[in-house]
């Protein structure tokens, strides 16, 4: 958790790039990345060379070579714990001549970070500026590994304005919700193939580090954890590089976090590869035909890029592999064929296990689209059964572009650390919809349309023409209203003019 004293230390760095000139908050966040990624560079050096002594040997691994650059520069002198003591002037040098072309000439170790640091720029235009940003930096705990991941969730909250393609960032707790209500396993094989900040990743591992730290202290499920698990695609460098950042900073030491235009690219070897899609794809209109992979077209024919995500995820899943993936409102309920045929192929030809219809101001202030959590599992043979249906009205903050807090911050969240009280609901009602989910198969079952949840067999959703709406199945309670008879409305109107007539004569009487 960010104290309030590391969030004042993040926010004064932050300002400080802001009147330094650096108004962009990816261009910001993106030169705090480069500084985070030498920073560890260096710690990792540092632990070889003790590792090295300790053992009396010489050292296994070199992150920074022995000699001197190519501009005649000690590589010693490149490393953050030499360079931060120097001049602000003689810094600024060392940092944009040697520390970066040295970055960009790492990618062939093969980590996925070095190789996203290919084309890295420094952009900090003065030598105060970064020798300010460098103390700052220096001054911020990363010693454990939740603070150095908490921290840097932090600032990418402050990335607060969507990008282009489509792009927003997805509330954390949306996605905890999501990873919550799917439960990775350290045996799943994770991919989201719009990963952005690799948000949905990031609270994967972490779900999987809390609930299954037992099971990781064995080696080839660690080597699965750091190496094989994790799957993260988006044709976005600076995504990418802020993404894998993100993962790094979380404890893995490798994930796959690669460029890919999921659309656009035939998925051969991607196909029934993963078991769980975590994912929140860009709703960015249509696709040119000529542009769309073929294998995903052969699945559905449109270019409606939520559908082709759809049949996207449907490629990438081995039978069996499940989803939980955010999609528009139009999705759920689209006349076209291409909407219609989908819908019928997650309830007929696979099994779709949920829908959970999201308050519409929950992407603000990036975006007021309405849109929903669909839950789904591949099976190539059909098993919809009864698919559970939320109604969420709220999720712990407010509707508007604010965005603010409604609850104290450990009462917030699907799985909060103190219990709420049953008024706190109306406030967040993630808790409560993880609960019931939970019970999809049991209690749920005998609940009646009229609630917050409920389920609906097959065979009505069939009848409907597959439509997934929650405000198709959800039945609304109304008052009765009393029968009056005419003379009873005649009396209450007369009462009604003489009450009238009485208050206009004492007003009269007043102004006279």
């Amino acid at each position: 958790m960010v104290t309030g004293e590391l969030r004042g230390q993040i926010d004064r760095i932050w300002d400080s790039f802001w009147t330094g000139g650096i108004s962009n908050p990816l261009e910001v966040i993106e030169q705090i990345t480069y500084l985070l990624f030498i920073r560890r560079l260096d710690e990792l050096h540092s632990l070889e060379e003790r590792k090295a002594a300790r053992l009396r040997r010489p050292m296994a691994r070199r992150l920074f070579p022995e000699g001197t650059d190519p501009k005649d520069r000690p590589y010693e002198d490149l490393r953050w714990s030499r360079f931060r003591h120097f001049a602000a002037s003689e810094m600024f040098a060392v940092v944009g001549e040697h520390v970066f072309p040295f970055l960009r000439s790492l990618g062939g170790d093969g980590s996925t970070y070095s190789h996203h640091m290919r084309d890295a720029r420094f952009t900090i235009p003065t030598p105060a500026l970064l020798s300010r940003v460098v103390d700052m930096l220096e001054a911020v705990p990363m010693e454990e590994t939740d603070t150095k991941g908490d921290i840097y969730e932090y600032m990418l909250g402050k990335i607060a304005s969507a990008g282009q393609n489509g792009q927003f960032r997805t509330p954390r707790h949306i996605i905890q919700l999501m990873v919550e209500m799917t439960a990775p396993t350290p045996q799943d094989i994770i991919v989201d193939p719009a990963s952005g900040t690799c948000g949905f990743l990031v609270a994967a591992q972490e779900h999987v580090q809390r609930h299954h730290a037992e099971a990781l202290l064995d080696d080839a499920a660690r080597e699965h954890f750091h190496h094989h698990m994790f799957h993260g695609f988006d044709f976005d460098a600076t995504m990418l590089r802020i993404g894998s950042m993100n993962m790094l900073l979380h404890g893995v030491e490798n994930p796959d976090v690669r460029y890919r235009d999921s659309l656009a690219q035939d998925h051969a070897e991607d196909a029934e590869r993963y078991t769980l899609v975590l994912a929140n794809p860009p709703f960015a209109g249509s696709l040119d035909a000529e542009t769309v992979a073929k294998d995903l077209t052969a699945i559905v024919r449109t270019r409606k890029t939520e559908l082709l995500f759809l049949a996207l995820f449907l490629r990438l899943l081995k039978p069996g592999g499940r989803a939980a993936v955010i999609v528009p409102d139009g999705v759920l309920f689209g006349s076209s064929k291409a909407h219609k045929d989908l819908r019928r192929m997650l309830v007929e030809d696979h099994r779709l296990e949920g829908v959970v219809s999201l308050p519409s101001g929950v992407f603000r202030p990036y975006a007021g689209v309405s849109c929903g959590i669909l839950f789904f599992t591949r099976t190539d043979s059909g098993g919809t059964d009864q698919v559970w249906f939320y109604d969420m009205q709220a999720d712990g903050w407010s509707l508007d572009d604010k965005r603010l807090a409604l609850l104290p911050e450990a009462k917030l969240g699907p799985a909060p650390a103190e219990a709420l009280a049953p008024e706190e609901h109306a406030k967040n009602n993630l808790p409560d919809a993880l609960s019931r989910w939970r019970q999809r198969a049991g209690e749920e079952r005998n609940r009646p349309r009229t609630a917050q949840s409920f389920c609906v067999s097959r065979e009505d959703i069939a009848a409907t023409g597959y439509d997934l709406s929650l405000n198709r199945y959800k039945e609304v309670v109304r008052e009765e209203v009393a029968h009056r008879s005419p003379r009873e409305i005649l009396s209450e109107l007369r009462r009604l003019e003489a009450e009238i007539s009485e208050g206009m004569a004492r007003l009269e009487g007043m102004l006279s």
